[in-house]
């Protein structure tokens, strides 16, 4: 309507100045009789449409909007009552506005993340009667997702060999004050770098045969708590205490199922912006009161990798180590033994890996010493699917050398891959 008024008055100008110029120039009447008549015709279509509206100019407005705007928080207000959720008013610092806060539950809380991963594995040996070639070596399932905007969980089952067990199963908290991650539950122990790693992420098919010989054969894992802190100062630092009880063979700390003691510090440097290398070192701290037995493990962990920013899918080259000590007293008195391996990966391309490592480990009874040469060579086929051919050289003292070739496929379904960390 405004568009009408102000047709209303320009023509009313026009008709004005019109007037004016009739005395001065009869010719212009016609002129100005046109432009009364359509002045006319505009009053009488605004006096049309206040007619259609049934109401004054500026009155109702007010009133409309009000109507409209109860209207609206009815419909707010049934829909929250609809959706079961609590929508919480909260008048903001500035402007007063309200806004709406939804308490509903997240999507990955009701439909969580949820995987699989097969591993399976072929054998050949020399010397020795062929056997046991073929070994479907472990199947997972894995469960991931947010609990609430606090915690989280992960869940993963093993099928291994016929056994149905747990590997890991445990929820966390981030956070916390002071920065502090806890854990709880069971979960595959911080020691070291490669004991962390599921099976099927290894670089080779198998782990180190120092920490199979001093942690247990699928490596240290157990049931409790976890606390986590990284800090910085002269590089990163990560700071793991673990107080859990063992879940390993029993010949580590003798079956009490006792609590156990870990304590792990991780430090990082940035070398440069291709090169970045971590040193870290554990502790464990075990007993068995029936046996008398303390059992004390220390480990140095050491990792070096160059991964050129501009060409990290093509060239990535990897070293590192783990040295471990282990010493069992009985009554006070025990002997140590020692175990390490040095590994080492190169990308050849986007696909190939190239890998070799070498084994040192004295018997954790006896002291006898076994040495592995371990060469390898894996097709990232896709972030799904990895084929690897290894062969293994095992010399154990006083027994004649053996020789295996391996062939490993690992394929995985859903977000849990065969990481690379």
């Amino acid at each position: 309507m405004t568009r009408h008024y102000q047709a209303v008055v320009a023509a009313l100008a026009v008709l004005a100045l019109a007037s004016r110029l009739s005395a001065q120039q009869p010719a212009e009447q016609r002129r100005v009789d046109s432009l009364a008549t359509e002045v006319r015709a505009l009053k009488a279509r605004l006096d049309s449409l206040r007619a259609q509206l049934g109401r004054a100019p500026g009155a109702a407005p007010a009133r409309r909007d009000t109507a409209a705007t109860d209207e609206l928080a009815a419909l707010r207000a049934a829909a929250a009552a609809a959706a079961g959720t609590d929508t919480t008013k909260i008048r903001g610092d500035t402007g007063g506005a309200t806004r709406f806060v939804g308490r509903e539950r997240s999507q990955p809380q009701l439909n969580p993340e949820i995987s699989a991963t097969g591993d399976v594995r072929a054998y050949g040996y020399t010397p020795g009667v062929q056997r046991d070639n073929f070994d479907a070596r472990e199947f997972e399932v894995g469960f991931q997702s947010p609990l609430d905007p606090y915690s989280s969980t992960k869940i993963f089952v093993s099928f291994e060999n016929g056994d149905v067990s747990i590997e890991e199963g445990y929820a966390y908290w981030t956070g916390l004050p002071g920065r502090i991650r806890f854990d709880i539950g069971k979960f595959r122990q911080q020691f070291g770098e490669l004991n962390r790693w599921h099976l099927h992420a290894l670089p080779e098919t198998e782990y180190p045969l120092a920490l199979r010989a001093y942690l247990g054969g699928d490596g240290l894992a157990g049931t409790g708590i976890s606390l986590y802190r990284a800090f910085g100062g002269l590089g990163v630092h990560e700071l793991t205490a673990q107080l859990t009880r063992s879940a390993s063979d029993g010949e580590l700390f003798g079956g009490s199922s006792r609590p156990t003691y870990l304590l792990h510090l991780l430090n990082f440097w940035q070398l440069t912006r291709s090169t970045y290398a971590q040193l870290g070192g554990t502790a464990l701290y075990g007993t068995d009161p029936d046996s008398s037995l303390r059992t004390k493990v220390g480990g140095i962990d050491f990792r070096l990798t160059w991964r050129p920013p501009a060409e990290a899918l093509y060239r990535e080259w990897t070293l590192r180590g783990e040295l471990y000590a282990l010493r069992k007293e009985y009554g006070g008195a025990g002997t140590t033994r020692l175990g390490w391996y040095a590994g080492t990966t190169y990308k050849l391309g986007q696909r190939w890996i190239a890998g070799a490592r070498y084994d040192y480990v004295e018997d954790p009874l006896l002291g006898v010493i076994t040495r592995q040469v371990i060469p390898s060579l894996t097709l990232w086929q896709s972030e799904w699917v990895e084929l690897r051919a290894q062969y293994t050289w095992a010399k154990t003292a006083r027994v004649a050398a053996t020789n295996q070739f391996a062939l490993q496929a690992v394929w995985a379904i859903g977000p849990h891959k065969h990481e690379t960390y």
